[in-house]
This record gives structure tokens, C-alpha cells and sequence, in this order.
């Protein structure tokens, strides 16, 4: 079976855990998918790219969920929270997943 790249696992952590939180209104349970997700993506990007790539993209998964909360004030919550999974998204492929 393929593995999920980690992109999409990544992506998926900051969507997942923001849709979690809004819809069960618990923000802890939505923290506890967007940790779940993140640990999975780190130990891929741990795999594929080496310690210090995870470090960095570890610390760019923590980022983008810190700026969606600002972000949110000027264009809207999904289209804040599109954008940083977006933009994780495409640094996880370029570091991580591109040659898989």
C-alpha cells in the first residue's frame, strides 16, 4: 500500500484540526488532530529529508497554524486556514516528498 505523502498529512492536520474544532466547538480535540498530523508528518519528513529539514518543517507547521489566527482577521478563518495549509503543503512536497 502507498504511503500518504506527507504534504497531504501535513495539510490535512491544519484543515482537519480547524474543521474539528469549529464543529465540535472543543478546541482541544482540534489541537489533539492537528498534533496527531504534525507528529506523523514530522517522522516522514524525519524519513525522507534527514533531522534538520523536519526541524524546519516542523517548525513552519507551528507557524502557519500561529499565522492563520491573524490572517483570520483580514481575509476570513477557511480561506486563512486554505492558505497556510497551502503553503505548508507545497514546502513539505518540495522538501520532503518530491522524489518519492
Amino acid at each position: 500500500m502507498a504511503e500518504v505523502p506527507s504534504a497531504v498529512i501535513a495539510a490535512g492536520g491544519l484543515v482537519g484540526g480547524y474543521g474539528v474544532a469549529r464543529w465540535t466547538k472543543k478546541r482541544q480535540l482540534g489541537g489533539a488532530v492537528l498534533a496527531v498530523a504534525g507528529t506523523a508528518a514530522a517522522r516522514q519528513w524525519r524519513e525522507r529529508a534527514g533531522g534538520k529539514a523536519a526541524g524546519a518543517l516542523s517548525a513552519a507547521y507551528v507557524a502557519a497554524f500561529a499565522a492563520s489566527h491573524p490572517l483570520t482577521k483580514k481575509v476570513g478563518a477557511w480561506p486563512a486556514v486554505f492558505g497556510v495549509a497551502g503553503a505548508v503543503a507545497l514546502a513539505s512536497w518540495a522538501v520532503a516528498d518530491r522524489d518519492s
